[in-house]
């Protein structure tokens, strides 16, 4: 994976985690109570969005294969401290 694209998907899975409060107001707005993984979804449907839209931006193209089984072990590695923002 380009090490831009890297760098801004790091960078969204750090605020999603920070923001774990705006993802609960969403949550709350549509009237889904409780539901850790409903929100656990959100931030991985953001994080996802943020690795397609950087990598069209930075790279002018899809990623490949290659580079999306890159993201998913980035996001991987991060899953235990995305689940901890999200298990209220």
């Amino acid at each position: 994976m380009d090490p831009r694209v890297k760098k801004a998907v790091a960078a969204k899975i750090d605020e999603a985690i920070s923001n774990a409060d705006e993802v609960y107001r969403i949550q709350s707005k549509l009237g889904i109570a409780g539901g850790a993984d409903f929100a656990f979804g959100i931030a991985i449907g953001r994080i996802y969005n943020s690795f397609h839209y950087q990598t069209r931006r930075i790279l002018g193209r899809n990623a490949t294969a290659a580079e999306f089984s890159e993201f998913l072990s980035l996001l991987s590695s991060r899953t235990p401290e995305i689940r901890r923002a999200f298990s209220k």
